[in-house]
């Protein structure tokens, strides 16, 4: 994928520093009602999908 590309994951939503890291924008939560918030707020300002991965962490990808 590249860097640029209008394609890929945008950002990452999690309650656990340790979930996470790299090269996306990373929003640190303290609940899941508010991860919940952030991350339709963030899909709808990017035009973005939220995708939940199963383990704490939403990611917003456009695809």
């Amino acid at each position: 994928m590249r860097e640029n590309s209008a394609e890929g994951v945008i950002a990452m939503i999690t309650e656990d520093r340790n979930l996470v890291g790299g090269g996306a924008p990373i929003f640190y939560v303290s609940s899941l009602a508010e991860k919940e918030r952030v991350a339709q707020y963030l899909s709808r300002i990017t035009r973005g999908m939220v995708h939940d991965l199963g383990n704490g962490v939403y990611i917003i990808v456009r695809h």
